[in-house]
C-alpha cells in the first residue's frame, strides 16, 4: 500500500547558542566531567541544526546564553509553550534552577502576555511533550506528579501522566518524540509497565525503537510533520521513519551529547492559539 504523503508544517522555535557549553558536573548518566568537551565543535554542531531549520523554512528565535549555566543550549528544558501561554519550569538540580527565571525573562520580553512561574517541579519540554490530543508528561526522575497537575490546570488540556523508570532517559524527550498529530514513537523499555500499556492504548500505531537508537539520541528527535530531524546514527529509526511516509534528516550533534542531550533539547517549540 502506498504511503501517504507528508506535509510539513512551518513551525517556531526557540534555541541558545552553546557558547558557555561544557560538562563540570553531572546529573545524568550521559554526564562525565572527566571527558573533554569541545566547545567550539559544540557550537558548529548546532549551528549545522540552526541552519537545517531556517532552510527548512521555520522561524528561530534566539535566547542569550548566560556564564554559568552551561546546560542552557537545552532550551527545551526552558518552558512549555503552548495555544501561546508560557508554563516556565522549575528545575530539580540547583546546577541548572536559574536557567528557570533567564528563560521566562526572555518570554516576558518578547510578546508573550500569559505566562506562569510554576510552584512545581517541571523541567519544560523535556518533560512535556503536546499532541493534538493531550499533553504528555513523564516523570521518575525529574518533573513530579503535581507538576503534570499544574500543567493540566493551565494549559486546560489532558495530560497523561507517564512513568520513566531507565535513568538514561531521565526526560521524556529522550524516550518519546511526537511526529505529526497524534502520532509519535517511543522506546517502551524506558517506561513501567502502566505506562507502557497506556502508550500501547492510546497510540497502538507508535513507530517503537530499537534499544540501540534510543541510546544514541534517536527519540530526542524534531518533526515538523514531514521532516524528521534526528541523529544521524538513529540507523534503523530513520529507516522506520521513512516507511511511514517521514524524510528523516540526520544531523550529528555528538558534542552535545556529552551533556545528555541532542536535536530536541536544544529546541523549544513556540505555539501559538490556534
Amino acid at each position: 500500500m502506498p504511503v501517504a504523503s507528508r506535509t510539513p508544517r512551518p513551525r517556531r522555535y526557540l534555541m541558545c547558542r552553546p557558547d558557555f557549553f561544557e560538562v563540570t558536573y553531572a546529573i545524568n548518566p550521559w554526564m562525565d566531567p572527566v571527558v573533554p568537551v569541545d566547545t567550539g565543535l559544540a557550537v558548529s554542531q548546532w549551528e549545522r541544526l540552526h541552519g537545517a531549520l531556517v532552510e527548512a523554512g521555520h522561524t528561530v528565535e534566539l535566547i542569550d546564553p548566560l556564564p554559568g549555566l552551561p546546560d542552557m543550549v537545552y532550551a527545551a528544558n526552558g518552558a512549555t509553550v503552548v495555544d501561546g501561554k508560557v508554563l516556565g519550569a522549575r528545575f530539580r538540580n540547583e546546577e541548572r534552577a536559574a536557567e528557570g527565571a533567564a528563560y521566562l525573562n526572555w518570554f516576558r520580553h518578547n510578546g508573550f502576555t500569559d505566562t506562569l512561574e510554576p510552584r512545581h517541579l517541571n523541567e519544560g519540554e523535556g518533560d512535556l511533550l503536546t499532541t493534538r490530543s493531550y499533553i504528555l508528561a513523564g516523570h521518575g526522575f525529574r518533573s513530579t506528579a503535581e507538576g503534570h497537575r499544574e500543567a493540566e490546570e493551565y494549559f486546560g488540556r489532558p495530560v497523561v501522566s507517564l512513568e520513566l523508570v531507565d535513568p538514561r532517559f531521565y526526560h521524556l524527550d529522550t524516550a518519546l518524540a511526537v511526529l505529526d498529530g497524534d502520532e509519535i514513537m517511543y522506546n517502551p523499555g524506558a517506561f513501567s509497565d502502566e505506562s507502557r500499556a497506556t502508550l500501547e492504548r492510546l497510540f497502538p500505531d507508535a513507530i517503537l525503537a530499537t534499544a540501540d537508537d534510543a541510546e544514541a539520541f534517536g527519540l530526542n528527535a524534531l518533526s515538523d510533520g514531514r521532516n524528521v530531524f534526528l541523529a544521524e546514527t538513529a540507523h534503523a529509526l530513520a529507516e522506520r521513519l521513512r516507511e511511514h511516509g517521514f524524510t528523516p534528516r540526520p544531523i550529528n550533534l555528538s558534542e552535545l551529547f556529552k551533556g545528555g542531550g541532542s536535536v530536541k533539547c536544544c529546541t523549544l517549540e513556540l505555539r501559538t492559539a490556534a
